[in-house]
């Protein structure tokens, strides 16, 4: 944009759209930064505007202009966003001078479908749910060929981050993190730009999810506003959640993953630390943005936030008793620099060892502790090193049936499979690729508005 506002002799062109999407979405990022999330459910209209990503939020200011102006871009580009080729269009289409995007799959969570011998993988960049054999193994970096994919506008899906089969039936649950706030249920044939046969509305910010068969219930984390909610397994469209567990002695400070230890009555959450303060005096069961239908176990949303508030605490894992609601006390904690957790963001419970495995982020590794750890507990086994192939991993699966743990690795296009037990530097007993070895993983999701420093030269994008 700043070449066009220096040419002045020149008559100025129409803006490329990506250049507007930043626009659009800068000025959305700082109304609601400035008005406090105050805007309501009834104000906005919601577009999801499938691979490209785009969220526009109408009505638009009065004097948005040509921001507002749609142009086409050319014919490949819209084939991948799934924008319609516009011939009407009086201008020639906009191409980028280039554009910045990994157009490789890259895994989020995982898991094993072991009584139909399949993987299931979240795609969180190319918004897909993909299906593999589980005895995929990619040899000598070759790409591995999926059975099956879901993916499309019709599916709802975007920014999946949480993923579960149901061992009976084989269905597909798999939650959206960011933009589209909806769980969604597919049958286990499911292929293609699909319907779900079912979706459920989740807060806003919702990760990841563990189903309690025994008590038919599905229990998410919430990251925004610290929260685990339930809902019913059978829940659909706006069945309002069950149970809440949210609030100052709940610990709970942005959390992600989510396992269940069924025997002991057990959940597990990893935290990565951040917590907002909230305006005193403000009600804890309310729906986010304020949406006026009554619905009860909704979590405190970001309009009762204090602005610049909140605070940074160390990665933890809380352990509640099962049915914990309110503002309940974890009964045990770990936390502390022995734990070497570093943006812990999946985990998983092994019912039979009784040792429960975190996906840590920051730290290339996944650790395993006892179920039973306390404090400031050291791992008792660490998975991690060049051999392993682990890379930012995400999620985390044990597969009890195989005797085998399956890593989701958001940081080189790859998911993998260990014997449990693993340690150290172990490479892995079979690995699935959606890219060659030597192209590089982006890591960019969910981009917001970006930055330049000119002194480095150097593009900055705020995931």
């Amino acid at each position: 944009m700043a070449a066009d506002e220096n040419t002045a002799s020149a008559p100025t062109p129409r803006r490329p759209y990506i250049s507007r999407k930043f626009v659009l979405v800068t000025f959305l990022t700082f109304a609601g930064v400035i008005g406090g999330w105050a805007f309501t459910a009834r104000d906005v209209r919601r577009a999801e505007i499938g691979a490209d990503r785009l969220v526009a939020y109408e009505p638009l200011p009065a004097d948005s202009g040509e921001s507002c102006e749609w142009t086409p871009v050319d014919t490949a580009l819209a084939a991948v966003a799934g924008f319609p080729e516009d011939g009407a269009n009086d201008s020639p289409p906009k191409q980028p001078i280039r554009m910045i995007r990994d157009p490789y799959a890259s895994y989020s969570s995982v898991a094993v479908d072991a009584a139909n011998d399949e993987v299931v993988l979240t795609d969180e960049n190319l918004f897909n749910v993909v299906v593999y054999n589980r005895l995929e193994n990619s040899s000598g970096g070759a790409v591995s060929k999926p059975k099956r994919t879901i993916g499309g506008l019709k599916t709802k899906i975007e920014f999946q981050s949480g993923l579960y089969l149901d061992p009976k039936n084989g269905d597909i649950y798999a939650v959206n993190n960011d933009t589209v706030d909806r769980l969604v249920i597919f049958s286990r044939q499911a292929s293609g730009d699909v319907r779900p046969d079912r979706q459920v509305h989740t807060p806003h910010g919702t990760f990841a999810m563990v189903l309690d068969e025994q008590h038919q219930e599905i229990l998410l984390t919430v990251q925004h506003d610290s929260a685990v909610v339930t809902f019913a397994k059978a829940a659909k469209t706006e069945d309002a959640p069950i149970r809440l567990l949210q609030g100052e002695h709940t610990l709970l400070a942005d959390p992600h993953g989510i396992a269940l230890d069924a025997k002991n009555d057990l959940i597990f959450v990893v935290n990565h630390g951040s917590v907002h303060q909230v305006q005193a005096g403000k009600p804890t069961l309310e729906r986010s943005f304020g949406g006026g239908d009554g619905k009860a176990n909704w979590p405190l949303g970001f309009g009762h936030a204090i602005p610049g508030s909140g605070k940074n605490l160390p990665p933890s894992i809380t352990v509640y008793s099962r049915g914990a609601s309110g503002d309940a006390a974890p009964v045990r904690v770990i936390q502390g620099p022995k734990s070497q957790m570093n943006w812990p963001t999946g985990i998983a419970h092994d019912p039979r060892a009784n040792e429960i495995y975190v996906a840590n982020d920051m730290g290339d590794s996944i650790l395993v502790f006892p179920a039973s750890a306390s404090g400031d507990a050291a791992p008792i086994r660490v998975i991690k090193g060049p051999k392993t192939l682990i890379k930012n991993p995400t999620g985390v699966f044990v597969d009890g049936a195989h005797g085998e743990l399956w890593v989701a690795n958001f940081g080189n296009h790859t998911a993998a499979a260990y014997r449990l037990g693993a340690d150290g530097d172990t490479a892995p007993l079979r690995v699935i690729r959606s890219a060659p070895p030597d192209k590089p993983t982006l890591s960019i999701g969910n981009p917001h508005p970006v930055a330049y420093d000119g002194k480095r030269e150097q593009i900055l994008v705020p995931n």
